[in-house]
């Protein structure tokens, strides 16, 4: 795998309408401020296109590997989260924020020049219910979760509960999700073959079990509850080897249904 903003910044030069960015990047790779910064650096680059894409971090193996400070568990790196996003958007916004710790240490770090985007989005990975959604309604421009679509519903709601708290419309916040593998031919048979030789050349895991996979009316049925909740960025995957069919089918057949839906 690449490093990821590297391949980033070569993506912004390579294209010219597409948003660039993490989905998401581990916030114990690197001081919030150097992170706040690479995400100004990519927005000139791509001319405004830049997403800041942040998660708490849950690869230990990665971590032990790189020599890289994991913490004691999840609630410690969510805390380290929260101090990193109010040290990022302050940055982002055109202020000069201090951090004091426990975790990071930042004395009136300026960010200039200033990102293209007036707002450049932060977008949250993560469906804590308690913690990270919390993070998203006081610092998010943009929310990921995972699950299937009773899952999502669940996560919204709660989501806009925090927001309540935090006096947030959550109309500002944008609702992304994952929808899995994406495979698309003429039969729900061929897809299947295709899903399961993939599945097999990359290591055999199936992340999930009800992907949308078949013909395009089958991928189409499978997404089109997540429209019915307000869902407009839906991610899907196409795992190597790289599936030029099913990308192509997923924009000229499977969005012209959703799109009249």
């Amino acid at each position: 795998i690449f490093e990821g903003w590297l391949t980033l910044a070569a993506w912004a030069q390579a294209t010219e309408h597409i948003r660039i960015g993490l989905m998401v990047g581990a916030n114990t790779f690197r001081e919030p401020s150097l992170t706040a910064k690479m995400a100004t650096t990519l927005d000139h680059i791509s001319n405004g296109r830049a997403i800041l894409g942040i998660g708490a971090a849950w690869f230990e193996t990665e971590h032990e590997a790189y020599g890289i400070q994991f913490g004691d568990g999840f609630p410690e790196r969510l805390r380290w989260l929260g101090e990193a996003l109010a040290v990022m958007r302050g940055m982002l916004h055109g202020e000069e924020p201090s951090a004091s710790g426990p975790r990071y240490a930042a004395k009136q770090v300026r960010n200039d020049p200033m990102p293209i985007q007036a707002r450049l989005p932060i977008l949250i990975g993560g469906g804590g219910e308690q913690v990270t959604l919390k993070l998203v309604a006081r610092h998010g421009d943009a929310n990921n979760v995972g699950g299937g679509i009773e899952t999502v519903k669940r996560k919204d709601r709660i989501l806009v509960q925090h927001c309540e708290t935090e006096g947030r419309d959550p109309a500002e916040i944008e609702r992304t999700t994952g929808i899995g593998n994406v495979v698309i031919r003429d039969s729900r048979a061929e897809a299947e073959r295709l899903q399961a030789e993939s599945a097999a050349s990359n290591g055999g895991a199936e992340v999930w079990e009800d992907q949308p996979i078949g013909t395009p009316e089958d991928v189409a049925e499978k997404i089109a509850p997540y429209l019915d909740i307000g869902y407009r960025h839906l991610i899907g995957g196409f795992p190597s080897p790289y599936d030029e069919e099913s990308m192509t089918r997923f924009a000229t057949e499977v969005r012209p249904l959703l799109e009249a839906h």
